[in-house]
């Protein structure tokens, strides 16, 4: 799984052979210059989504529910996964198990839930940027948090910035895939950040590989254009 916010990358991304596309409210660092990803709304996520999902020919294209969009209100939680249905999402991604019944609320409309657990970006004033589950306590929650995302219908769930024994035990309880970034191998699949990969976004996190630094390249170009 890769992430995509525009028509050309989602293009490239698909002809590649990915097998999922997610339209990550990441928009908001990667393409917005935002702090983080908490201002994102849900308009930006429509754009975006309409975006990628035109690219899209065979990959199924997921969308985040952005801050703000499920957290106080089920009904509205809906009515926003619906829109971005409508936009051209196939499923919805959504942080954190406190929000189980919004989550079964959301699939009793017929829409695919992707959970999230571990580092939450939108939680990222409450927990801050760690790797998560390295307490008894948390592990404990965690693995709870896991297989209540499971039971309450989520297809999938992603961990991010998990302790890797921990993510491991994870899978194992689970017989939905559990998706890694940042926390270990041998999961059942894995995503990064497409501008990380690329070495477009200047301060990745410490677990991003970088495959390729397309940077310095993009620069060489301009200036060769420059000088004419």
């Amino acid at each position: 799984m890769l992430t995509a916010y525009d028509y050309p990358i989602a293009r490239i991304l698909d002809e590649s052979g990915i097998d999922i596309v997610l339209v990550g409210d990441s928009l908001g660092n990667v393409m917005l210059g935002y702090r983080n990803t908490l201002p994102v709304t849900m308009t930006e996520m429509i754009v975006h989504t309409q975006a990628v999902s035109r690219a899209v020919k065979r990959a199924m294209v997921v969308a985040d529910m952005p801050f703000g969009s499920y957290q106080s209100d089920p009904s509205l939680a809906v009515k926003n996964a619906v829109d971005l249905i409508k936009a051209g999402a196939e499923a919805v991604k959504v942080e954190g198990a406190e929000y189980v019944e919004v989550i079964r609320r959301i699939l009793k409309a017929g829409i695919p839930v992707m959970g999230h657990l571990g580092f939450t970006p939108q939680s990222v004033y409450k927990i801050g940027t760690r790797v998560q589950g390295l307490g008894t306590r948390e592990k404990s929650r965690l693995l709870k948090d896991a297989r209540a995302l499971e039971k309450a219908g989520c297809f999938a769930v992603v961990l991010e910035m998990v302790e890797p024994k921990l993510a491991q035990q994870i899978k194992k309880a689970l017989k939905i895939p559990v998706i890694g970034i940042g926390s270990g191998e041998n999961l059942d699949g894995q995503v990064l950040v497409t501008y990380d990969l690329l070495g477009l976004y200047p301060k990745p996190p410490k677990f991003a590989k970088k495959y390729v630094d397309l940077a310095p390249m993009i620069k060489k170009a301009v200036r060769r254009f420059i000088s004419g």
